[in-house]
């Protein structure tokens, strides 16, 4: 899609009340769209409301109600979709984990991202509207200490590129893509899982973190959305994100 056509244009981010929503929802306020916020924190969206101004509508709900899902769309037929809803993994070794801990990510993550492709697919979505779902770098690397995420992340993945298989397969035109981001202590999820993970290494957070090296912010998400949702970035599925940007990863 051409950089102009995102002004004017309306879009859906889930998750958007906080962390890589909110910074996506700012993104691409900045860049002329609409944005329908989703979250279930009312209080989250009416301050991003306050703080974004009027291109920001709060729609408080629940992502994986698939009504809701097919009900936003079909009214507003939004250029561009983010997927950035999830549960805040629980930070545990596997034998403290309940069912209930390890499978959240499953619950929420994993079935808000397959609702709203399913919905997509089914409406479908104008041609040329991009679809964009936050999996995670735990994907790739696996993340111990949170029970089912790293699998439930590795699902948002596929879900991604199934739905964009079926879009291709059918002719809509809608593109379907995965952004793995790598751990950002710049969001409340980040900052919790760099604790844990330094208490399991036996260091201080600030030493772990020290060790990262730059940190991926929501901004920067935001404006790697915007490459996506413009246009400029096809050559992958999916895409791992870090400070330095998007890297193309391999299908």
């Amino acid at each position: 899609m051409p950089v102009s056509e995102l002004a004017g244009s309306t879009a859906v981010v889930t998750g958007a009340g906080r962390g890589f929503g909110r910074g996506v929802a700012a993104e691409l306020i900045r860049a002329g769209a609409r944005v329908l916020g989703l979250a279930r924190d009312r209080e989250a969206l009416e301050k991003a409301r306050a703080d974004l101004g009027d291109a920001f509508v709060p729609v408080p709900g629940d992502a994986t109600d698939p009504g809701l899902a097919a009900d936003l769309l079909a009214r507003h037929a939004p250029r561009t979709v983010v997927l950035a809803a999830g549960a805040t993994p629980a930070m545990l070794p596997l034998q403290d984990h309940t069912w209930e801990t390890f499978s959240a990510a499953w619950d929420t993550d994993v079935r808000h991202v397959f609702g709203w492709s399913r919905a997509a697919l089914r409406q479908p979505l104008p041609p040329g509207s991009t679809v964009v779902a936050f999996s995670s770098g735990a994907a790739l690397r696996g993340s111990p200490l949170s029970g089912g995420y790293a699998g439930a992340k590795a699902a948002v993945r596929f879900v991604a590129a199934y739905a964009d298989g079926q879009s291709r397969r059918h002719g809509l035109g809608i593109r379907f893509t995965a952004l793995l981001p790598s751990l950002a202590p710049t969001t409340d999820l980040g900052v919790g899982a760099a604790a844990a993970y330094a208490a399991y290494e036996g260091i201080t957070t600030e030493a772990f973190v020290d060790r990262m090296g730059p940190l991926l912010t929501p901004q920067a998400a935001g404006a790697a959305v915007l490459e996506l949702a413009r246009g400029q970035r096809t050559d992958a599925l999916a895409y791992g994100l870090s400070a330095d940007g998007l890297t193309p990863l391999a299908d």
